[in-house]
Parts: structure tokens; sequence; C-alpha cells
């Protein structure tokens, strides 16, 4: 408490002092030299007290701006940064995207090509059994036979199988019976599931 009640009687000085340089003139020749230098040391020490604490707040009010600024600083350059990896993510994407396209479009065409030149080694070989078939068909059932007989089964049952029941009957009446009896059993047998067909049992 002592130092508190010290302190209330020099701030009461103080203000007393400068109240006094605010009504009276120190350059009155008039004026006791005591009262003078007292006023004057009042005013001096009144005037510049508040200079330290303007010059401890000057060096605070300069900072605070410099550390947000670093602080807009550093956050704009993590967005950028995040930017920077938004817009390389979205230019692999695209890339991936067109790779994938250009390959899918690739295998559309190369099944484009398979299924035209599927087509048209069927349409030969169609043109070539119906040629075959014709040619048996214009030839005597017994020499047609004698050649079937020595000819590859698989090729006998193509012939036979497309041939017209009018034509082929009396050819196959013409084969070995071993021989027309395989014909014959291959080609009621193809017309069924492969899980069901009973080819094991052939013979020639």
């Amino acid at each position: 408490m002592r130092p508190f009640t010290l302190i209330l009687p020099a701030i009461a000085a103080l203000a007393l002092a400068k109240a006094a340089t605010t009504f009276l003139d120190r350059s009155d020749p008039g004026m006791p030299p005591a009262l003078a230098g007292f006023i004057s040391a009042a005013s001096a020490a009144t005037d510049e007290a508040p200079a330290p604490q303007a010059a401890s707040t000057a060096p605070q009010s300069c900072e605070a701006p410099e550390a947000l600024l670093a602080s807009i600083r550093r956050e704009r350059e993590l967005l950028e940064a995040q930017k920077a990896r938004g817009a390389e993510r979205a230019a692999e994407h695209d890339l991936a995207s067109e790779t994938l396209e250009i390959e899918r479009q690739r295998l559309a065409d190369l099944k484009t090509e398979l299924e035209t030149l599927m087509a048209r080694i069927e349409a030969a070989h169609t043109a070539d059994v119906d040629r075959l078939v014709a040619l048996y068909r214009n030839m005597k059932p017994k020499d047609a036979a004698a050649i079937m007989n020595d000819l590859d089964l698989e090729v006998s049952v193509m012939v036979m199988g497309t041939m017209d029941e009018r034509d082929a009957a009396p050819i196959l009446a013409a084969l070995d019976p071993v021989r027309a009896r395989a014909i014959s059993q291959i080609i009621l047998e193809r017309s069924k599931l492969p899980g069901d067909q009973r080819l094991d049992d052939i013979r020639l």
C-alpha cells in the first residue's frame, strides 16, 4: 500500500505542473526563478514520459502486418501448389482417357477387320462347297461313290450333308456299307449339342 500512496502525490504534482505551464508564461521576467525552474522541469518530465511507450508500441504495430502478409503469402503459395497439382492430375486424366479411346477405337477397327475376313473366308468356303456339290451331283452315282470311298471322311460328310437328298441317296447307296453308315451317323450326330454327340463308336 505504501508505494501506491507515494505514487499518488507524484502524479498530482505532475498534473499541477502541467496545468501551470498552460496558464503561466515561463518567459515572464517577474516570475521567481525557483518557480520557473520547477515548472520547466515538470513540463519536460510530462512531455518526455510517453516517449518510451510510443517507442515500445511502434515495433508491435509494424510487426503484426508483416506476420499477416507472410501468412497470406504462405496460403497463396499453398493454393497455387494445390492448383498446380490439380491441373497436373487433370492433364494425366485427359491423357489416359485419350489413350483409352485410341485403344478402344483400334480394337473396334481390328474386330471389324476380323469379322470382314471371317465373312470373306466363310463365303469362299461356301462357294467351294457349292461347286464341289455341283460336281458330284453331275456325276453318275456309282462314279461319285467310288471317289468318296477314298475321300477324306470330313469332306464326304460335308458334300453329302450339303447335297439335296434326291441327289445324295443314289451316291450313298453305292458307297461302301461301312463308310455309308459312318457318314450317315456323323450327319445325324452333328445336329446335336456337342455334349450329346456320340461319335466315338464310328467305324470305317
